[in-house]
C-alpha cells in the first residue's frame, strides 16, 4: 500500500522561453514524481511510454522513485512555448500515447491516486471509477480540456465531465479550466458548480496571483510564494499538487498544506526542470517572510 500514487504519461517535452530552448522528459507525472521524492512519503509512479524512451524511466529510478511502466506504442511529443508572461503558452502535440486500462491498474494499492492525464483520452472514466473504490482521488483537469487538431493544441469542454467527477475527491485546475467546465467565471461560484457535481475539495491555480481551495462552502485564499528568479513556469501546478497531496496526506488542514504547496511551487519557478528541493527547504522558504505571505 502506498501513500500516493501518480498516474500519467511522461512527455518528451521541447520548451520554448524568449531567453531559451530545451528538449527533456515533462509531462505531469514527470513533475509531480521528481518534486515528491525528498518528501518523507511511500510513492508510486505508474506511468506509460514507448520502449525507446525508457531512460527517463531510468533516470527516475536512479534517484529512487518507484515506478511502475505500462508499455505504449509511442512517447507523447509536447511543445511548450511561452510569451514573455510566463503565464501564457502554446502547445503543439505531435504524437500521442496509449490510453491507460482497468486491468493495468487493478493491483495498484494507494492511499491517495493523483491522476494526470495530458490529453482526453489518456485515463477513461472507468479507470476514475475503479480506483475510487481503492482510495481518494486526486484529478488535473487540464488533460480532459484539450484536443489536438493538426498537432495544434485546442481548448474544450469535457463531455463526460458529471459521470467522471462524481468519483473524484480533489480537484486541481486553473481559473480559465474552470470556466469551461462550468460556464462560469467567477471562481467561488465555479467551485460550487463543481462541488455540486460530486468533488469534496477543488484546488483552483491563479499563476503568479496564488491559488484559492474549496471546500465544504468555504474559500481559503492561499497567496504566491515569489522567488528572485522567475525563470520557468513549466511544471509548476504539478509540483504545487505534490505539495499540497503530501501535507494533506500527513493530515494538514487545507490552508496549511495550500500555504506549502504553494512555497514549494515557488521555488520550482527559479529554473527550468522539475523541483529538486527537500521540504527543509520549503519550509525555510516558506518562513522567510515573518508574516507567511508574499516573498519578494
Amino acid at each position: 500500500m502506498f501513500d500516493i500514487c501518480c498516474i500519467g504519461h511522461i512527455t518528451l517535452d521541447r520548451i520554448i522561453t524568449t531567453r531559451t530552448v530545451v528538449q527533456m522528459a515533462g509531462g505531469t507525472s514527470f513533475y509531480f514524481s521528481n518534486a515528491i521524492r525528498n518528501l518523507d512519503v511511500n510513492y508510486l509512479l505508474v506511468t506509460s511510454l514507448a520502449a525507446k524512451e525508457m531512460q527517463f524511466v531510468s533516470d527516475l529510478r536512479n534517484k529512487g522513485i518507484n515506478v511502475n511502466v505500462v508499455p505504449s506504442r509511442n512517447t507523447v511529443y509536447f511543445e511548450n512555448k511561452y510569451s514573455e508572461n510566463l503565464d501564457i503558452r502554446t502547445q503543439r502535440v505531435s504524437q500521442q500515447a496509449d490510453p491507460f486500462t482497468v486491468d493495468q491498474l487493478l493491483n495498484i494499492d494507494a492511499a491517495i491516486y493523483h491522476l494526470g492525464p495530458l490529453l482526453a483520452e489518456d485515463i477513461p472514466v472507468d479507470v476514475i471509477r475503479l480506483l475510487s473504490g481503492k482510495g481518494i482521488v486526486s484529478l488535473d483537469a487540464q488533460g480532459y480540456l484539450r484536443t489536438v487538431k493538426n498537432e495544434e493544441v485546442l481548448p474544450v469542454d469535457w463531455p463526460a465531465k458529471k459521470e467522471a467527477l462524481q468519483y473524484v475527491d480533489i480537484l486541481k485546475a486553473n481559473e480559465y479550466e474552470m470556466e469551461v467546465l462550468t460556464g462560469e467565471k467567477d471562481i467561488t461560484k465555479s467551485a460550487k458548480i463543481v462541488s455540486d457535481w460530486g468533488v469534496k475539495e477543488i484546488v483552483i491555480t491563479l499563476g503568479s496571483m496564488g491559488s484559492v481551495i474549496y471546500k465544504d462552502n468555504t474559500l481559503y485564499s492561499v497567496p504566491p510564494y515569489i522567488p528572485g528568479n522567475y525563470a520557468d513556469t513549466t511544471g509548476c501546478g504539478d509540483t504545487y499538487m505534490a505539495g499540497y497531496l503530501y501535507k494533506r496526506n500527513r493530515g494538514a488542514g487545507i490552508q496549511e498544506a495550500g500555504e506549502f504547496a504553494s512555497a514549494m511551487a515557488g521555488l520550482k519557478v527559479n529554473s527550468s526542470g522539475p523541483f529538486t528541493g527537500t521540504e527543509e527547504d520549503v519550509m525555510n522558504f516558506w518562513g522567510a517572510s515573518s508574516d507567511k505571505r508574499v516573498l519578494r
